[in-house]
């Protein structure tokens, strides 16, 4: 059985076929777009476009944002437009299919224990670090969704009192320091201080420094740019930073980075690494969480919410209605 899996986030909609195994044998994207009915009409046409060339049973839809515990209505997403919106209803009523909804980094997560990084971990967390940060918690393969379906919700730990605003309302939290966003920031600021630091992301900035990408930093730092590298220096402290509070209250036996930013890894875990080394609470006396990166990369999201796809389609299949 093929499933669709999507992966709303807050900058691309990006949509696989997946089969049984967790491999991707196709994909449709298009950019997030700010209002609900054009979001919506954007997932239903990447669908769309893969049930044109793919015989598909199910679509899980991976959020950026609150799941309700039924995996029908989206609550709230801090980067999308959705307030309390019965999604699955919508999406399936323009897709003629069955569809589950998760929150992304519970997908990711999923697709890591069946698939990948996490396997046979007792307790994983994963830090899904992307247009902000995602997280999640498994416990003997299990989602842990807290009373009301929307734990955990890392992101948004204030790091920082009074620190940087933070689209759901707060100051300081942690994905405003280690995210795609937080590196672009973290570059403005630092080019606004130093501007003769780099004289390539100075450059680009002078246009507009929406330019000044976390990307484009990355890459800048691959390529030795001094202050890309500090730019790149502190996301792995704020990493490091929110890895000891994840220990300290999970105590989890690995930790799985993943989203986009993961691809820039080499560039910033080893430091995190030691900076959550450093500063969790017993350091040198306690078994530290293995920190790896995730086998799956940027397609986590999509092949675990597809294989939740799977799950509600086979249950439609065997008993007439949707689990």
């Amino acid at each position: 059985m093929l499933t669709v899996g999507v992966d709303v986030g807050g900058t691309s909609v990006r949509a696989g076929v997946v089969d049984g195994d967790g491999a991707v044998l196709d994909t449709a994207r298009a950019a997030t777009p700010s209002g609900e009915e054009a979001l919506e009409e954007a997932i239903g046409a990447a669908v769309a476009e893969l049930a044109a060339r793919h015989d598909v049973a199910a679509v899980g839809l991976a959020v950026a944002g609150f799941v309700a515990s039924d995996r029908m209505t989206v609550r709230f997403a801090p980067h999308l437009a959705w307030r309390q919106a019965p999604v699955a209803e919508r999406i399936s009523k323009r897709v003629g299919m069955p569809v589950v909804l998760e929150h992304d980094a519970n997908a990711a997560a999923l697709a890591e224990y069946r698939f990948g990084a996490a396997r046979g971990a007792k307790i994983a967390a994963l830090v899904a670090i992307g247009t902000g940060i995602g997280g999640a918690l498994l416990i003997d393969g299990q989602v842990f969704r807290g009373a009301y379906g929307v734990a955990p919700e890392l992101g948004h730990l204030r790091l920082v009192p009074d620190g940087r605003p933070c689209p759901c309302g707060k100051n300081g939290c942690w994905e405003r320091y280690c995210s795609g966003t937080a590196l672009s920031t973290t570059a403005v600021e630092l080019l606004a201080r130093h501007p003769g630091m780099s004289t390539v992301l100075a450059r680009e900035a002078l246009g507009d420094s929406r330019a000044v990408t976390g990307r484009r930093v990355a890459g800048a730092a691959r390529d030795g740019d001094p202050l890309a590298q500090r730019a790149m220096a502190d996301l792995a402290r704020w990493l490091g930073e929110g890895l000891a509070l994840v220990a300290d209250v999970y105590d989890p036996e690995v930790v799985v980075i993943g989203g986009g930013v993961s691809e820039s890894a080499p560039l910033f875990l080893d430091d995190a690494r030691e900076h959550y080394a450093a500063v969790v609470t017993g350091a040198g006396h306690r078994p530290l969480a293995r920190i790896r990166t995730a086998q799956l990369g940027d397609d986590a999201g999509i092949v675990g919410v597809a294989a939740l796809a799977r799950d509600v389609a086979g249950h439609t299949a065997r008993n007439g209605r949707p689990r």
